[in-house]
């Protein structure tokens, strides 16, 4: 499995601009095969940024959510939204256990 974690940043006035072109994004690749988990949360603190989570079955799927159509509108959006500063990690993990 892969695990996919970070944070984007934007200005937080273009956040309300933001939120239904981020939906799209999420809800498309939630519907995406090997996709077992996709998750935009706000901070609670710092205004204008984004956490990032997600869960792949293997790298085919997170290929092909690279290769999607919808992942390329999110990009194209980037620029008018000020989303400049982008930090996500790809980590292969194994099975999850409980803390």
């Amino acid at each position: 499995m892969l695990l996919i974690v970070g944070a984007v940043r934007l200005p937080p006035e273009n956040l309300e601009r933001a939120k239904p072109v981020m939906r799209a994004m999420v809800e498309a690749s939630r519907a995406e095969t090997g996709c077992l988990e996709y998750v935009y949360a706000e901070d609670l603190f710092v205004p204008g940024l984004i956490h990032v989570k997600e869960r792949w079955a293997n790298q085919a799927a997170l290929d092909a959510h690279f290769a999607s159509e919808h992942i390329q509108v999110w990009r194209e959006s980037w620029a008018g939204l000020g989303i400049g500063d982008r930090d996500l990690k790809v980590y292969e993990v194994g099975e999850a256990r409980k803390t």
